[in-house]
């Protein structure tokens, strides 16, 4: 059977290229290590796309043959062209499923879907996370349990800056005292939208097996299997109407 869900992993692609820790983490970037778990999946159908390669490897054909895409960025939020976020927000509009990774959260695209701020607090310290599951029955918690940890991250914490989620699906507390909204969904459009808060790129957490396991939840989740494009068509009336007195004024007016 042909793989039924065409996932594009997209990633900065900058960390691994300069910082030496990060480059030893993840030889081949964060985002082939993200699609490699992915691909471990039968039903799942997966490429990479990068900043630097032409329109940031989001050409339309290539959104065009993307059911889920999943977004990693950092440092390079600015460089992502207006052009190329206002393509991706149409396509999850029409359908197409996103899911943000980490500091993804101030990514443009993430903004332009939620419309507020996004903003946080943040530490980078040596913080054990522990991923609360507080919403055991949905898709994306398949398979966890009441909780996870993960030994080492970046803390962020409340307030975040985000509308008030659909549902919430992860709370994490962090070592250091805070917690945070780090597993939320949105529908936008016809598209389905998740924030899942880890992935800081100094420390291994996309080889832990909890994240990996998250993260092929959350692609079927957001996986709609429409794609609605917006017509705003004028339609004829189905049945017939009766005559429209003020016709003639708008004729002349010019209103409508």
């Amino acid at each position: 059977m042909s793989p039924s869900i065409r996932v594009t992993v997209w990633g900065e692609f900058r960390h691994e290229r300069t910082n030496p820790l990060v480059a030893a983490l993840y030889p081949e970037g964060m985002h082939e290590t993200i699609a490699a778990s992915l691909r471990e999946h039968p039903d799942l159908s997966v490429r990479t796309a990068w900043l630097d390669q032409p329109e940031h490897g989001l050409s339309d054909a290539v959104l065009s043959e993307t059911d889920v895409l999943i977004w990693w960025g950092h440092m390079a939020h600015s460089e992502v062209g207006d052009a190329v976020v206002a393509k991706v927000k149409a396509r999850v509009l029409e359908g197409m499923g996103l899911i943000a990774l980490h500091s993804a959260h101030y990514s443009k695209i993430f903004k332009a879907l939620m419309g507020t701020t996004c903003s946080l607090k943040w530490r980078e310290a040596n913080d054990k996370e522990r991923l609360w599951n507080v919403n055991p029955s949905h898709p994306i918690t398949r398979g966890l349990g009441e909780y996870f940890e993960i030994p080492s991250e970046e803390m962020y914490g409340e307030p975040f800056g985000i509308p008030e989620p659909d549902q919430l699906i992860f709370i994490s507390w962090f070592s250091g005292g805070e917690v945070f909204r780090s597993g939320a969904i949105w529908q936008r459009g016809h598209g389905r939208v998740f924030y899942f808060r880890p992935g800081h790129e100094t420390y291994p957490t996309y080889h832990h097996p909890e994240v990996r396991r998250v993260i092929a939840n959350a692609v079927r989740w957001a996986h709609s299997g429409v794609r609605l494009t917006d017509i705003c068509p004028n339609v004829k009336p189905l049945e017939s109407l009766p005559a429209d007195s003020s016709a003639a004024t708008r004729e002349t007016t010019g209103y409508r």
